[in-house]
């Protein structure tokens, strides 16, 4: 996650049924363990610095139930992280339904099993219909923040003291933390959020090494980035920020632009979108508002993503500029991960490195 590649870029929410497209098509993600074991394979030989995890225990339902199968985030990287040698993979925890001590043993554990390729994206809530089935009222979305920052810091003491500690907050009232072994090498998993809301930009610069965001498009993200970056400065940390998108690349610019009107315009599940859009709306503020009246086609497309759909040409230049906007990188996703991903390395990535974007792998 720290190569000296310009723009970084990771495998997105391929532990969850039908990925990021909420589609009907008979070729959309089934996420099954051995896909996603072949789709880290191909990320790892070529170079993709990680793969994110989506936590999810409740699909969206529609005719697809989208997003109802998926596999748990933790144990999924630790699978996974077993199999790779340089692949970053990330778990996602939901932290008011985890225990801290809990979390830290089963990342601690993690990152033993990879060496310290291990990698944590926080996430302190927003959909309550998943909260009820644990019997949890969610807080109120900024104490969520405060609850978060106590999560983590839990966490924190138990990878850093040697002796045993007290901790007393106004969520967790704990006595004698104590942790072994500590993370590989005296080192600590990298550590990302993902959120719009200025909480959650602040819960972001404060605590971890990325910031990831949502992109309406590379012009108005270069301001986006430069206003987080300058938030990260006032934790004296500097912030680096990646945002999302999802790929449709085909040999020709028409050819890409027939799938993805196939796929969303033609066989969208648009139930599942509009539940999927409500929910964010009333829990969730990942999303700028205006997301939801402009783009509700990147939804069906992508969970909201940013939408690069040409040929491998067109792929390469619009990278391009998410990485002139000043994003240190991107996640990417696919109706078809481990076919489209095939295509993707054969074909994108090396005119990435023609752009001096990234470095061959050997």
């Amino acid at each position: 996650m720290f190569n000296s590649n310009k723009l970084k870029l990771g495998v997105f929410a391929s532990n969850c049924s039908s990925g990021m497209a909420i589609t009907k098509v008979p070729e959309r993600w089934d996420a099954s363990w051995e896909g996603n074991l072949a789709l880290a394979r191909l990320a790892d030989e070529a170079g993709i610095e990680f793969m994110l995890p989506i936590a999810r225990f409740k699909g969206f339902g529609g005719e697809t139930d989208f997003q109802s199968s998926t596999l748990e985030t933790l144990t999924w990287a630790t699978g996974l992280l077993a199999h790779t040698e340089k692949l970053t993979v990330f778990g996602t925890m939901i932290a008011p339904l985890v225990h801290p001590i809990f979390a830290s043993k089963q990342m601690v554990t993690a990152d033993h099993i990879s060496g310290g390729r291990l990698g944590l994206n926080v996430v302190c809530g927003w959909q309550q219909d998943e909260f009820d089935m644990f019997g949890i009222e969610q807080y109120e979305h900024d104490m969520r923040y405060d609850h978060g920052q106590e999560w983590l810091d839990v966490i924190r003491n138990l990878w850093r003291n040697d002796e045993p500690v007290d901790f007393e907050g106004k969520f967790f009232s704990l006595k004698g933390l104590a942790g072994d072994p500590k993370p590989v090498g005296g080192t600590e998993p990298v550590i990302m959020n993902a959120g719009s809301s200025g909480r959650g930009r602040e819960y972001a610069a404060r605590n971890c090494d990325f910031l990831f965001t949502i992109l309406i498009d590379p012009e108005t993200g270069a301001k986006d980035v430069q206003d987080i970056k300058a938030l990260g400065r006032t934790f004296g940390r500097d912030l680096d920020v990646f945002t999302t998108t999802h790929i449709v690349c085909r040999p020709t610019d028409e050819e890409a632009k027939d799938f993805h009107r196939y796929y969303v315009d033609e066989n969208a599940d648009w139930e599942a979108v509009e539940k999927l859009m409500h929910l964010q709306g009333m829990y969730g503020q990942s999303f700028p508002p205006d997301a939801f009246k402009m783009y509700r086609d990147r939804f069906a497309g992508g969970h909201g993503t940013y939408p690069i759909v040409g040929s491998p040409d067109t792929v390469a230049a619009e990278l391009e500029r998410i990485s002139a906007a000043g994003f240190v990188g991107a996640t990417i996703s696919f109706v078809d991960y481990v076919n489209d991903l095939t295509y993707f390395n054969a074909e994108v990535l090396p005119r990435l490195e023609a752009k001096g974007l990234r470095k061959p792998t050997p």
